[in-house]
């Protein structure tokens, strides 16, 4: 039901970092995020070149519901910004975890990677938050 790549790292906010080269990373919402929300009506992504601090706002998921902040997961420089998720918003439910990428950023600092969870800390993590999502959108999803 539920995909957690396993050559991911992920957040709280249930954001997921994948390590590209040594000091650059890709960062994208999960499939627990998108079950979570309706239907995505915009998204608001930093520019290029734009620092950000770990726990900072870097941008905003607007569904029909509600805005969502998107929370870096890690202190760094935006280096690449997915403009065809801008376009095409299916794509992040569609495929989150490649083509739904949201930024590309250039880590200022490395060992902040150690303070994300591991998969299966996420997926535990889910399993609890899970319980309190209403049946009608996990029925509706499906």
């Amino acid at each position: 039901m539920f995909k957690f790549p396993e050559d991911r790292l992920y957040s709280e906010t249930h954001l997921w970092v994948k390590k590209r080269k040594k000091k650059i990373v890709r960062i994208g919402v999960t499939d627990y995020f998108n079950m979570k929300n309706w239907e995505i009506v915009e998204i608001d992504l930093p520019e290029e070149e734009e620092e950000f601090e770990k726990d900072e706002i870097f941008g905003s998921i607007e569904t029909v519901e509600e805005v969502f902040d998107l929370i870096m997961p890690v202190s760094g420089k935006i280096i690449a910004v997915n403009e065809k998720v801008l376009e095409e918003t299916d794509i992040l439910k569609e495929d989150p975890y490649e083509e739904g990428w949201l930024v590309e950023v250039e880590l200022l600092n490395s060992s902040e990677l150690e303070e994300l969870l591991p998969p299966e800390d996420y997926e535990m993590k889910f399993l609890e938050e899970a319980e309190e999502i209403p049946e009608e959108k996990i029925i509706e999803e499906e």
